[in-house]
């Protein structure tokens, strides 16, 4: 089992950042491609970014391209979303996953381990 431990979620006006990070304590990091997902009040869950297992590759989401930057730390044992001009529709309850095998990144099913979320309000 991998335990996977989101922070760095608040309240924040609109145009603000948060950066976001999610740790897996005593795991080998580098073994699990990663991403990010979120969902809204009353929505279903949805891809945000993913990363795979060296760094090397990245991939976003059309609705936040451009002002998210995902990246990991596979000596930190650490993965990082830094999201810059949040509006309001970006708030949400942020997750991170871990998977072993990687696969359709945007499906939450190619996904082996979630962590509990983080909770990101943008306000207006």
């Amino acid at each position: 089992q991998v335990q996977l431990i989101e922070s760095g979620g608040g309240l924040v006006q609109a145009g603000g950042s948060l950066r976001l990070a999610c740790a897996a304590p005593g795991r080998t990091f580098s073994n699990y491609f990663m991403g990010w997902f979120r969902q809204a009040p009353g929505k279903e869950r949805e891809f945000v970014a993913a990363i795979s297992w060296s760094g090397s590759n990245t991939y976003y989401s059309n609705s936040i391209k451009g002002r998210f930057t995902i990246a990991r730390d596979n000596a930190k044992n650490t993965m990082y979303l830094q999201m810059n001009s949040l509006k309001p529709e970006d708030t949400a309850l942020y997750y991170c996953a871990a998977s072993r095998r990687g696969g359709v990144y945007a499906q939450d099913s190619a996904y082996d381990y979630w962590g509990q979320g983080t909770q990101v309000t943008v306000s207006s």
